[in-house]
């Protein structure tokens, strides 16, 4: 049976902590720290929205997600020009499982913007980018309505991510970096604070993965997920100076 590095069991999250108002300018933001990766998550909300919804009363939610140069080992180049296909997936899919958070017609036309940065990375980045943006998307939300600046609060989830890959063939939950680059298969899993599936996103990195399987590895994300979802409520229970 695989031997994890840093001594954990199956089941077992890395320690997660989240830093409220770590920014000075962003209507909410909050260094998520999962482990070793750590990603800054900074939400504003800016006037207008898209075309496509121009003269419907109801909001957007987008999101850009970056790696700094020293977030991994050797250093990598800025993307400048153009982004690579990782960095737009990923940031797609925190879009999309933040949007599902939000009551758009409660909004208005008006858009949020989500900020993701990586600051460090040891594997379970956009995980941690969705779960620490929720936190800050809640900030930002609660921080307008004492402004003014919205009527009441647009946020109707609560959503959290979680890792979980097969390693000789048995389920492990939030790899770090030397699981994620063993692992034979690697589920992300995104689910609100029903349990209900929001996205999941499933690849053999090598061979093949069994209905069974899935359905363990499904059972493991919702364990972690859960707790991942009690950290924040317990982190947004607290008063922010």
């Amino acid at each position: 049976m695989w031997q994890r590095p840093d001594g954990r069991q199956p089941n077992q999250m890395r320690p997660i902590r989240f830093e409220r108002g770590f920014t000075r300018f962003a209507d909410g933001s909050v260094l998520t720290c999962c482990g070793d990766t750590q990603v800054l998550c900074t939400v504003t909300l800016q006037e207008g929205v898209p075309k496509f919804l121009v003269g419907t009363g109801k909001g957007w939610l987008t999101a850009e997600y970056r790696m700094l140069p020293t977030a991994t080992h050797p250093r990598q180049p800025r993307e400048l020009l153009q982004l690579s296909g990782r960095t737009q997936e990923i940031q797609r899919l925190i879009g999309r499982s933040l949007r599902s958070c939000i009551d758009f017609q409660a909004l208005g036309e008006c858009t949020i913007l989500v900020d993701a940065d990586v600051l460090q990375a040891d594997a379970g980045t956009r995980t941690t980018a969705i779960t620490g943006g929720y936190v800050a998307l809640a900030d930002a939300m609660e921080k307008l309505v004492k402004e003014g600046k919205l009527e009441r609060s647009p946020l109707i989830h609560q959503v959290a991510a979680a890792s979980v890959g097969l390693l000789q063939g048995e389920p492990f939950l939030d790899l770090n970096y030397p699981e994620d680059v063993a692992a034979s298969v690697d589920f992300n899993i995104v689910m609100n604070e029903n349990l209900g599936i929001i996205e999941v996103q499933a690849t053999a990195e090598e061979g093949s993965f069994t209905r069974t399987q899935m359905n363990g590895i499904l059972d493991l994300a919702e364990q972690g997920i859960q707790q991942l979802l009690a950290a924040q409520r317990k982190s947004l229970s607290t008063y922010n100076t």
